[in-house]
């Protein structure tokens, strides 16, 4: 009997070990397919230095570089290398929110008005007008963070549409100082940074300046120019210490903020789920958002993404499939991952990288 019993245990063993390398095997499969697609899709698109990482699951199952960081000195672009991650702040900056929701700090709900120099911020904008503020619902009391860090504060009311306004989004920081009576930038590292172990990411605005170790390593910035050829450009301009923008960071790093927020060190799973879940208009219509994420339906499957860009010099790829606990993580050192995606639209079928990988994985 016992030698019966250790001839199932071993043919249990053994096929557990065989489903194992099934799927390892298929991974490595997918990872070998969207790595040589990768390169293809730098060189066509001419960026110079491009930051990878997938994770499958908790698990980085690749991390590396194509390309050089600095093309003129032959650095090469790797997993570590920081990057101006523009936009992809948001969502870094959406979990600070919401760990301040979790602790009665903050109410996503109150009206923007009842904060301070809200007022003052709604009438210049509204003088400026332009794509962002021609019909921005600031002067509307019902307008509230949650519409501000949703997308929806244009339109005919608060709610009503979704309009990506990454200015709007930025003054979103001035709620959670003035809650806290701390910089934003300060929340961020104590919020963020620390419980998720990013110790080669920063922020940087006007008042405070880029450590010193990354500042030495961060990828320089290319565009092309009038005639098609990759050349050096000046670092973005400076900013204050807004929610949309302001984090250098790297692949790896990122990977550590998605691997937190897997495994609750962040969030719980009921504030993950309402970052995670679309705005709806009072008609009932699903929109494209969330809080601080992108959030759409692709070919039966929702993706959660955000994008990053500062035209001519950085843009990144955050892209999560949470049905196959797919992540990729895409920092470049020009604008060459941008597609244009519009303004009242999620459409990241449209970036080649996205499509690459999620073909790649299938």
């Amino acid at each position: 009997m016992k030698n019966l019993v250790g001839i199932f245990f071993l043919i249990a063993l053994a096929s557990g070990c065989s489903s194992v390398s099934k799927k390892n095997d298929s991974t490595e499969s997918a990872v070998t397919r969207f790595k040589a697609r990768l390169d293809s899709l730098r060189i066509a698109a001419q960026i110079p230095g491009l930051s990878v990482v997938i994770l499958l699951d908790t698990t980085v199952v690749h991390a590396g570089g194509l390309g050089f960081s600095d093309l003129e000195h032959k650095v090469p672009a790797t997993a570590d290398t920081p990057y101006n991650i523009a936009s992809v702040t948001k969502p870094i900056s959406a979990v600070v929110a919401l760990r301040l929701v979790e602790s009665g700090t903050l109410d996503l709900d109150l009206p923007m008005s009842s904060w301070e120099e809200f007022d003052e911020f709604c009438k210049d904008a509204r003088e400026a007008g332009g794509i962002f503020f021609d019909d921005y619902t600031c002067a509307d009391s019902t307008l509230t963070l949650r519409n501000v860090m949703g997308m929806t504060a244009n339109g005919e009311a608060p709610g009503r549409r979704f309009f990506y306004n990454p200015i709007s989004y930025s003054w979103a920081s001035r709620p959670m100082m003035q809650a806290t009576g701390q910089p934003f930038s300060t929340l961020v590292d104590s919020l963020v940074f620390r419980p998720a172990g990013m110790t080669r990411s920063a922020r940087k605005h006007r008042k405070l300046p880029l450590r010193d170790d990354l500042a030495e390593a961060l990828a320089r910035p290319y565009h092309l120019d009038s005639t098609g050829t990759v050349v050096p450009s000046e670092p973005p301009g400076p900013q204050g210490d807004g929610a949309a923008g302001g984090v250098i960071s790297t692949a790896r790093d990122l990977a550590r903020f998605d691997v937190a927020l897997s495994t609750g060190r962040l969030l719980t799973e009921a504030s993950k789920q309402e970052m995670w879940t679309p705005q709806q208009s009072p008609s009932g219509e699903t929109l494209p958002y969330g809080i601080g994420w992108f959030v759409q339906t692709y070919a039966g499957e929702t993706l959660l993404w955000h994008t990053g860009l500062w035209e001519g010099a950085y843009s990144a790829l955050y892209l999560k499939v949470p049905a196959r606990k797919l992540t990729l993580i895409l920092l470049a050192n020009s604008d060459g991952l941008w597609w244009d995606n519009p303004l009242d639209k999620a459409q990241v079928e449209k970036c080649p990288f996205a499509v690459a990988f999620l073909e790649a994985f299938k």
